[in-house]
């Protein structure tokens, strides 16, 4: 694994890889954020009730600032975060009339998770590179 990450970094370059890995961060969790607020709405009984919605949001929010700050270890938290949520859409997926929703759940979610580990790996090599 590691020497075909080497060989990707040399065919590509490491600004290049770095952006990308952003890109996919930015999209998925977007995506993710999306998706737990649509499902914290539609699986409500007849009376809505704020609490589950934000107990599904918050920890995604508050990886918020390391998102924009462009931390790799904020990102690199992020990933494993990320993998309660495919968990969650496994689950979700097991239940009849949520299937779609649960695959699409765990699929953003893995995405988030191979972008953030991809960007902690790519973003830290850019930095020893640059010295800062």
């Amino acid at each position: 694994m590691r020497q075909w990450l080497s060989s990707l970094e040399q065919r590509h370059g490491i600004n290049t890889l770095t952006l990308r890995a952003r890109q996919c961060v930015l999209i998925s969790f977007t995506l993710l954020l999306l998706l737990v607020i649509y499902r914290g709405f539609t699986l409500q009984s007849d009376t809505f009730d704020w609490r589950p919605v934000v107990a599904f949001i918050l920890p995604l929010v508050l990886f918020l600032p390391s998102i924009l700050g462009q931390r790799a270890r904020g990102h690199a938290w992020l990933a494993f975060v990320s993998l309660l949520y495919v968990t969650q859409g496994v689950m979700l997926a097991a239940v009849p009339g949520q299937t779609v929703h649960g695959i699409v759940e765990a699929l953003v979610s893995l995405a988030l998770f191979v972008g953030c580990m991809g960007y902690a790996r790519f973003r830290s090599q850019q930095q020893r590179q640059t010295g800062k």
